[in-house]
């Protein structure tokens, strides 16, 4: 009688452990394929939102395709804590994508009307517009944004911090969420002040050099 009750009760455990496990599964699948339709979601009102401030797909398609190095910190961050990727972690890698083209955008709307300012001053002057003039605009403008981008990038990270390194109900979750956003942010930096001056700079010398050979 003892052991028939031991064989029920293992029986009911054990397969409560494999509803559990089923119920893990599902939600995991739920989780991924919800994933899979935010994140081109995600993207897609990022590319229309820069198409209704620079109403030219050069610009959207210049910083959307250097958004992917300002990821990458994210993730030599995660590999570096040891990280798997889970939804905490994509959540994390949606919202540093929209930080980084935050940036970015600032530093494209300096960097436009420094070169808008040099085409005035050179029509002013009756001169043609070279790629000295072209390279002191976009070295003028990436300057204007080096104080606001660090300003951003420290004040973000400082907020970020104490929840990386927080512990308590829930810190697991919210630390994968941080983590891309503190490593993301670093190679922002970077990718503002440095990369993406010089893809501009290379795609308004292609400009000048098009409009030149005009007749």
């Amino acid at each position: 009688m003892i052991s028939l009750a031991t064989w029920a009760i293992q029986t009911l455990l054990s397969q409560t452990r494999l509803s559990q496990t089923r119920l893990t599964q599902i939600f995991s699948e739920m989780s991924v394929l919800g994933l899979t339709l935010v994140i081109p979601f995600t993207l897609a009102i990022i590319t229309l939102l820069l198409f209704a401030n620079f109403r030219h797909f050069a610009e959207v398609f210049l910083i959307l395709g250097t958004l992917p190095l300002g990821l990458v910190g994210g993730f030599w961050l995660m590999y570096f804590a040891g990280y798997n990727f889970s939804v905490a972690v994509s959540v994390g890698f949606i919202a540093l994508a929209g930080v980084a083209v935050e940036i970015g955008v600032i530093m494209m709307v300096y960097l436009n009307k420094s070169y808008h300012g040099m085409l005035a001053k050179c029509a002013s002057d009756s001169i043609a517009p070279t790629q000295g003039l072209l390279l002191d605009s976009v070295v003028d403008g990436a300057v204007l944004r080096v104080r606001p981008v660090m300003m951003t990038a420290v004040a973000t990270i400082a907020g970020l911090i104490p929840i990386v390194i927080g512990v308590g109900t829930g810190s697991e979750v919210m630390s994968r969420i941080a983590l891309p956003m503190v490593g993301g942010m670093l190679s922002a930096v970077v990718l503002t002040l440095l990369v993406l001056p010089c893809a501009y700079y290379l795609w308004r010398c292609r400009s000048l050099a098009v409009s030149a050979s005009a007749p």
